[in-house]
């Protein structure tokens, strides 16, 4: 069992947090996370607030293990689920997309570990001192929404900036990545895109075939000219953004060609003109398994990944 400053701030066995994907992290997918001994996190989304209470009650039925619930701060609906974690004390809030400093207070004196997602050292900083309990530091390989650092150089940064828990996410998709996370000084990693390829994950058939069929080259970046980079699966609907972005249409035009693309991937499996977010870590996606069997696998192969290292030592 690999037991470190995460594990401990949120009562888990094992340091593997589930990413907190819009449409994808249901809370079938959740309990079966929190079940294997992970943190599963709901995603919020830009969904209103009766569905995330929904989704908030339908979790805690299925489990009693610690689990989250990820907000979006580009959300219409912020103010509102922010409030309803506080009402149904959701144990762990993680946020992402924006500044999070006016719920940080509201959400810990609800008793509420709050987990910021991070780009850059100076935030992480900025946000430690305004009272988060730890933070995720999320490279470009991320899928969805990304920053502009790299998992490799952003993680040591942040873990040096600031003295709690650092968790890695981007490009983390098995037991290497995780190792490899605590030998850069994180005590866990999240990983969003190998969970969509779990038996409880939701989303259709034809996007986790399509995450299973593409490989470390497959994704691409589009919304960076209207200041909001995503990175997704390189499909029809991905090559025509990239030419409306190149063809200088307006932001307006951008933003409605991509409104409601990834329901239309998830839930419709349209996965040529939905909008297929997924990470670079695509290519070591090679199959659809349990959500508690691929915890207790990653665990396993970091283990056996620490103690190849620990050899290394004696030679």
């Amino acid at each position: 069992m690999l037991t470190t400053a995460l594990t401990e701030l949120l009562g888990i066995p094992h340091p593997i947090v589930q990413g907190g994907m819009a449409w994808v992290a249901t809370w079938e997918l959740a309990a079966a996370v929190s079940e294997g001994g992970g943190l599963g996190i709901l995603g919020a989304g830009s969904a209103p607030v009766d569905w995330v209470r929904g989704q908030i009650r339908s979790l805690k039925a299925h489990t009693t293990r610690p689990f989250g619930l990820n907000v979006p701060l580009f959300s219409p609906f912020v103010e509102e689920v922010v409030a309803l974690c506080i009402a149904e004390r959701v144990p762990v809030v993680t946020t992402g997309a924006g500044n999070p400093t006016p719920y940080i207070g509201p959400l810990k004196e609800a008793g509420a570990i709050v987990i910021p997602v991070v780009a850059s050292g100076a935030l992480a900083k900025r946000l430690v001192r305004s009272g988060a309990d730890a933070v995720i530091a999320e490279g470009e390989e991320s899928g969805g929404h990304i920053g502009s650092v790299s998992t490799m150089a952003l993680v040591p940064l942040v873990v040096d900036a600031v003295t709690v828990p650092v968790i890695a996410a981007g490009g983390v998709g098995d037991g290497r990545g995780l190792a490899a996370a605590l030998a850069l000084g994180a005590a866990g990693v999240q990983m969003g895109t190998r969970f969509i390829c779990t038996c409880e994950c939701i989303a259709h058939s034809n996007y986790k075939a399509a995450i299973i069929k593409a490989n470390e080259r497959s994704t691409m970046v589009t919304g960076a000219s209207i200041g909001h980079p995503v990175r997704c699966l390189r499909n029809p609907m991905a090559r025509a953004f990239e030419e409306l972005e190149q063809g200088g249409a307006t932001d307006e035009e951008i933003i409605a060609f991509g409104t409601g693309r990834l329901r239309r991937a998830v839930v419709e499996g349209d996965v040529a003109s939905g909008s297929v977010m997924a990470g670079q870590v695509a290519g070591l996606v090679h199959d659809i398994v349990p959500a508690a069997e691929l915890v207790r696998r990653t665990v396993a192969e970091a283990e056996a990944a620490l103690d190849r290292l620990n050899a290394l030592r004696g030679r």
